[in-house]
């Protein structure tokens, strides 16, 4: 994760089993793991190469790929991380790389997805959970929660809303999900059994 640590909050009171949290920067959501005793594991972009183009995006996947694996972690649930990882991440974790977003996938995928919304004039937008790929907010929809968009919203107001929805459905579905796993099923073959409004 890389901020508010607001999701973070929102799985630990839904009583999810989180076993670590790990961010690409300082944020908050490292101080709420403390908190809650979970191990918060800071792996900083910093170290290799920051927001510069020169930053290395396969070092970084491989550094963080390792630090989960000495840890068993089997399930990868993320929100608010603002590194894209490459395919050795997703190799290493396939079909358990999670990720919540702030549209109704495929529509406005990248970080200024309510922005866009916004500037598009939709009548409604909200938020998917998704298996994460390489490819940003491309891999199959596990859930969406629709969000109607007001007259008079703007961003600000229109991402509070859907951050409220997501708050409720992400934990949700990462608990389904957590549960498919224990009973041998992947996280793909329960996509179409979680859609909601």
């Amino acid at each position: 994760m890389s901020g508010s640590g607001t999701i973070l909050e929102a799985m630990l009171d839904s009583g999810l089993d989180v076993a670590l949290v790990a961010a690409d920067r300082p944020c908050r959501g490292l101080e709420v793991a403390s908190a809650a005793r979970v191990e918060a594991l800071l792996v900083d972009r910093a170290a290799f190469g920051g927001f510069a183009t020169s930053f290395d995006r396969r070092g970084y996947s491989e550094e963080l790929t390792r630090e989960l694996q000495e840890r068993r972690i089997d399930l990868v649930a993320m929100a608010g991380f603002g590194t894209v990882l490459s395919a050795n991440f997703h190799d290493a974790f396939p079909g358990r790389v999670l990720n919540t977003h702030p549209s109704l996938l495929p529509d406005f995928k990248g970080w200024h997805a309510v922005a866009q919304a916004i500037e598009a004039g939709v009548k409604e937008s909200g938020c998917t959970v998704h298996i994460a790929t390489e490819e940003l907010d491309a891999g199959p929809v596990l859930a969406q929660r629709r969000v109607a968009v007001t007259e008079d919203d703007d961003e600000r107001t229109l991402h509070e809303r859907i951050k409220r929805v997501e708050r409720e459905l992400y934990p949700m579905v990462v608990g389904r999900v957590m549960a498919s796993l224990a009973e041998g099923f992947e996280p793909v073959s329960v996509a179409g059994t979680m859609e909601g409004d």
